[in-house]
């Protein structure tokens, strides 16, 4: 094996020698000017992408959610971590859900992902709107 990689490398060094391939090995060993303004570009250019396709979306679904969850009123109707309730009562950051069997149960606001305004309410905004 020792063979092999002495001849190898004597071969190596007999190809590099040759004047033509001495100044093609000069030339890459030359360390290339960047230019940074390219750079620059591509870096502002990856900034933005990331920007418009996961930040922005991102910013409005949570403008979105967090206008349900304000515009929420009792007797709405809520899901909250797949649980279905009526809201029965708004605290300050946790609301009590009413569930199909009477039962209540309390749960933090930030954890509601579906609101449906109570259709009785909406019902009365309605008829006001076309009666006026």
């Amino acid at each position: 094996m020792k063979k092999f990689y002495a001849s190898a490398l004597g071969l190596a060094s007999l190809f590099f020698s040759t004047p033509m391939f001495a100044e093609v090995a000069q030339e890459a060993a030359k360390p290339k000017q960047q230019n940074y303004l390219q750079t620059i570009i591509m870096l502002g250019a990856a900034v933005i992408f990331f920007y418009f396709i996961l930040l922005r979306p991102e910013q409005k679904r949570r403008k979105k959610l967090e206008k349900q969850r304000s515009s929420m009123q009792v007797g709405a109707k809520v899901t909250a971590m797949g649980i279905i309730g009526t809201v029965d009562k708004i605290e300050e950051k946790t609301v009590v859900l009413k569930m199909v069997d009477g039962s209540k149960i309390e749960v933090i606001k930030q954890a509601v992902t579906d609101v449906v305004p109570n259709e009785s309410k909406q019902a009365e905004k309605t008829s006001e709107v076309t009666s006026s």
